[in-house]
């Protein structure tokens, strides 16, 4: 496929662009070091639409495609992939739930969802369920016109901070057919979060344990019908995967641009470190690889708008070689810069650390390998 944006996406990319070089770079050093979650300025960028970007506009979304969604996604993480990545994570709760919900909850949560009056958080990794997601254990029992859930989420990103929590659930058998899927609100009877966890990155948003101790739901929170929720967690995660490989592609880019700056001012050796050719073939490489990752990344963004039979097999080859060049490369412009790389105030050492975890999260990327392989052998 060749990709040749229309005027309306180089102006959604454009405003993104705008957005984060005003709202959110001049602060993303400060947010990391003081671990701020910067609320106020998420809903600044739901005024443009950033809340609800997939979600439907009767729902208040703004009804546009998983390709324009990755140009978006890509620019604000130029700026600060961590705040950028929790962005996406709320998008995928908005979005399943206007996709999903029934009518009362998408009025009653919808439009505040998109416009970011409530922050969403999506819970389906365990302290035991990671890779194999589909043995979760956290129960949810029916009673009455109730459901009561208990268990323990992990790595759950806005935990304590958000005001609804999408929770997936056993409440049938063994296995992905028993799985199904909540939304709870922040002070559910039963609800409790963990300590805020000490991590190497993503430090602009908290990540908290979910604790269910027989948290009490009405059966009218429960998305969709029981054993639905696994099927809608698989449907988040191939645009969940391509979200945070643009997050992974924007960091690096800035980690690029900013490299480029540098190598032509820095001088060693009587010349600026630009004239060396090794530093020009790093370049070159550096370079390469993104812009074959960004053909990778919209070619995977088009065939799911599309509906492509292919399109999880695109979407976790997308995340697995984004996130994996993108990383590569941030971490030679941390090489070129030398021993200012690895000081904060360059920027480049918050990139990569907010990077790594990109590898790991929406299915690690050895799983990536597994869904492709299985692809090929069908």
């Amino acid at each position: 496929m060749v990709f040749a944006l229309t005027e309306e996406q180089g102006m959604i990319r454009d405003m993104a662009q705008n957005f984060a070089d005003e709202k959110i770079q001049p602060f993303a050093n400060e947010w990391d070091a003081e671990k701020h979650f910067p609320v106020d300025m998420m809903r600044e960028g739901a005024e443009l639409g950033f809340g609800g970007i997939y979600s439907p506009e009767e729902c208040g979304g703004t009804g546009l495609s998983r390709l324009d969604a990755v140009l978006i996604f890509e620019q604000l993480s130029r700026a600060c992939p961590s705040t950028a990545a929790f962005i996406s994570i709320h998008n995928m709760v908005t979005w399943m739930l206007t996709s999903f919900g029934s009518d009362l909850l998408k009025e009653k949560y919808g439009a505040d969802m998109t416009a970011m009056n409530l922050i969403g958080s999506y819970c389906l990794t365990e302290p035991g369920a990671g890779s194999d997601a589909g043995s979760l254990s956290t129960k949810a029992v029916k009673d009455g016109e109730t459901y009561k859930l208990t268990g323990t989420k992990q790595f759950i990103s806005g935990a304590g901070a958000s005001d609804l929590y999408l929770v997936m659930a056993r409440t049938g058998g063994d296995g992905a057919g028993g799985v199904s899927a909540f939304l709870l609100e922040k002070d559910t009877p039963g609800l409790s979060f963990g300590a805020n966890e000490k991590k190497m990155g993503w430090n602009s948003q908290p990540t908290r344990q979910v604790i269910m101790d027989e948290a009490e739901v009405p059966a009218e929170n429960l998305i969709g019908q029981e054993g639905d929720g696994f099927k809608f967690a698989m449907m988040g995660l191939d645009g969940g995967r391509l979200n945070i490989a643009a997050c992974s592609l924007g960091g690096a880019q800035a980690a690029l641009e900013q490299s480029l700056d540098y190598v032509k001012e820095r001088s060693q050796f009587g010349q600026a470190i630009a004239d060396f050719q090794a530093t020009q073939f790093k370049l070159a490489d550096m370079e390469t690889e993104l812009q074959a990752a960004r053909l990778m990344l919209y070619n995977a963004a088009a065939r799911l708008d599309a509906k492509d039979v292919d399109a999880t097999k695109w979407c976790a080859m997308a995340k697995k070689h984004v996130t994996d060049a993108a990383f590569d490369v941030t971490n030679q412009a941390l090489q070129l810069h030398g021993g200012y790389g690895y000081l904060s105030e360059y920027n480049i050492e918050r990139i990569l650390r907010d990077l790594r975890v990109h590898q790991i999260l929406e299915g690690t990327n050895e799983i990536m390998r597994v869904i492709i392989s299985r692809t090929l052998l069908k």
